[in-house]
């Protein structure tokens, strides 16, 4: 499955068992059939990591669901948090996208993804920094590329009516559910519920108190550290001063919490779930649990959903950007008031380029 695993197989060929033709010319006669290689590219943004195919000849993926889940294998694949394909345009757009988890399942949007397309593809075509006009299962999405190298992504305006998020938790501002009760585990949770396309919901405070930092301690590896991505016991400060501790234990716990959110039945399409600490007015830290990928150090529609709740909520100042940090590293969101739009900016970077077999 992976690029090594490639070159190992075509080096060593196909082996011939049949006793009525010579073994070299039965060896150049299956290579000749077999399938060619899938060549791809790894990009991740701020952790959150994808493989990249340009699938532009086709409408239709060129992996199932089934073979991404083998494809972001961290042991026996390329590893990553869901396969991302390039495909033509609909309408009045530069191309599409769709996206398969690292489950298999199909989420409507990827903010971090986006940004990771909007790079490959400005690499494939060697274009200048510009704006991309590309078509989701969320709807139209806009990403920009920077000339300092960031991605800034029109993300569109929120959805906050709770059936069409969906949840079916009881509305508290209009048809908007705010802080409403959840008890999961005997806790109880004040969640606000919003789409960006693809449904969360946001947690900023537990049994009546707000979500809070603990004291750093070492924890089990995660997926993204046995692939070779270091997450220490205790993070360092970054370059503005902001510690990126863990937030009150639940880092630790988030593999069992997680999925009691993502699949409770007041979420009929699942969810994914943050957990958020509020710093300062234009300043929050989270946590995040993903639909169909599990704990990631990186969700943009749900760095975006959070400002919305934290606004909603009144915890957040809508009048500036609000910089987001997530586990693997910080995001700028912002909720314009003069038309109800939100802005994402952060980095996308590739990692490497290969082919495989699948």
């Amino acid at each position: 499955m992976s690029s090594h695993a490639l070159h190992r197989g075509a080096a060593a060929g196909p082996v011939c068992r049949s006793a009525r033709r010579p073994a070299a010319r039965c060896s150049v006669r299956a290579m000749a059939t077999a399938a060619p290689p899938l060549t791809f590219s790894k990009y991740q943004g701020l952790g959150n990591d994808f493989v990249l195919v340009d699938n532009r000849h086709s409408s239709e993926p060129v992996v199932t669901p089934e073979q991404a889940i083998k494809i972001c294998d961290r042991n026996f694949g390329v590893g990553g948090d869901g396969v991302i394909f390039a495909l033509p345009p609909v309408g009045d757009t530069d191309f599409t996208m769709r996206i398969f988890n690292s489950d298999g399942t199909e989420p409507e949007m990827c903010g971090n993804g986006i940004r990771c397309l909007a790079k490959f593809v400005a690499d494939l075509d060697k274009s200048q920094p510009r704006k991309y006009k590309i078509h989701t299962l969320a709807g139209l999405i806009q990403p920009e590329l920077l000339a300092d190298g960031q991605v800034r992504v029109d993300m569109g305006l929120p959805i906050l009516e709770g059936p069409k998020v969906p949840t079916t938790l009881a509305p508290t501002q209009g048809t908007t559910v705010v802080q409403q009760d959840l008890v999961v585990e005997g806790k109880t949770y004040k969640v606000s519920c919003v789409s960006m396309g693809n449904p969360h919901a946001v947690i900023y405070s537990c049994d009546g108190e707000a979500i809070k930092p603990g004291a750093c301690s070492p924890q089990p590896q995660s997926s993204h550290q046995l692939a070779g991505i270091p997450k220490p016991a205790c993070p360092p400060s970054d370059s503005n001063g902001a510690s990126a501790r863990q937030i009150d234990g639940l880092d630790a716990n988030l593999a069992a919490l997680g999925p009691k959110f993502e699949r409770n039945s007041v979420f009929p399409a699942r969810t994914n779930t943050e957990f958020v600490e509020v710093l300062s007015p234009s300043h929050v830290r989270m946590v995040v649990w993903e639909r169909g990928a599990g704990r990631t150090l990186a969700c943009g529609t749900g760095a975006c959903a959070l400002v919305v709740a934290g606004i909603l909520e009144g915890r957040i100042d809508r009048s500036q950007p609000c910089r987001v940090d997530l586990p693997g590293g910080p995001l700028q969101i912002e909720w314009r008031a003069s038309d109800n739009r939100i802005f994402m900016t952060g980095p996308a970077e590739l990692v490497f380029s290969g082919a495989l077999r699948v």
